[in-house]
């Protein structure tokens, strides 16, 4: 064999090892062991490069950072609240952390596939094209906190997944970081089949805003808050009109469709 000819098999080889390359030029190493100390997703196998930080994540108000500090201490945390609060960005900001630290294995995403307003009808393409329009929002907030590279990278090998909920039954989730969006569409039965799939050493966010339900049945996160926000390991956080920063138009326009005080009244009685 030639000498050119070796040095082109070893490098072959040598790419075979590797697990992912990512856009900026990183390689990211996934199937370290994950019960190592110094464990990370993300570290990096080039001598010249550091291994992969996690953005530096600063809450916008105060009740973003009563939000992020739940969901570090509790097991399955409620965020509740108008839109423009924050909740998937604070949600997706924590994960992203978690999963680069090497806390979880994986982050997994899902939501009932209900739509608002009229049905966009039959999608084309497998189960995660058909879902990604429901996941893309989740998806940008990851990218912004861990950047581009960092998510595709993670989604081509598994730690970053995507399911509708219907597919969650018989799961158990250990290890993850676990997101339920949009829950105010999801029946009762559909959020308890959800809730005991909790496994160990995971986090569950469930999110969403009880004014803004899509399916006329009883609300299942409604259902949820009543009977789970007693137990130990359960956080219910609310945002409220004030805590919106996506723009104060939004505020403003959130305000001329829903009265603050009504919003929350069902629930808020049973606490008291």
């Amino acid at each position: 064999m030639s000498r050119k000819n070796g040095r082109a098999k070893r490098q072959k080889n040598k790419l075979q090892q590797l697990d992912y390359l990512s856009e900026d030029n990183v390689v990211i190493d996934f199937h370290s062991s994950p019960h190592n100390d110094s464990y990370s997703p993300f570290h990096s196998r080039t001598s010249s490069a550091p291994p992969k930080q996690p953005k530096s994540i600063q809450p916008k108000n105060k009740s973003q950072d009563m939000f992020m500090a739940a969901i570090k201490t509790h097991t399955l945390i409620f965020g509740l609240g108008p839109a423009g609060t924050g909740k998937s960005y604070c949600t997706a900001a924590m994960a992203a952390q978690a999963l680069i630290s090497g806390d979880i294995d994986r982050i997994i995403f899902t939501r009932p596939a209900v739509e608002a307003g009229n049905s966009m009808g039959f999608l084309p393409g497998k189960l995660d094209e058909k879902f990604d329009p429901y996941f893309s929002a989740f998806k940008s907030c990851l990218i912004s906190n861990a950047g581009k590279g960092v998510i595709e990278c993670a989604l081509k090998n598994g730690n970053i997944t995507m399911e509708p909920l219907a597919y969650m039954r018989g799961k158990t989730f250990n290890r993850a970081f676990v997101v339920l969006d949009e829950a105010q569409n999801c029946t009762a039965e559909e959020i308890k089949m959800f809730m005991t799939r909790i496994g160990e050493q995971s986090t569950v966010v469930i999110s969403g805003d009880l004014s803004q339900s899509d399916i006329r049945c009883y609300s299942g996160l409604y259902d949820a808050i009543t009977r789970t926000h007693n137990v130990k390991g359960v956080y219910v956080h609310e945002f409220e009109y004030h805590d919106i920063v996506r723009s104060d138009i939004v505020k403003d326009i959130i305000m001329c469709y829903d009265d603050s005080e009504h919003k929350m009244k069902r629930y808020r009685t049973e606490f008291a």
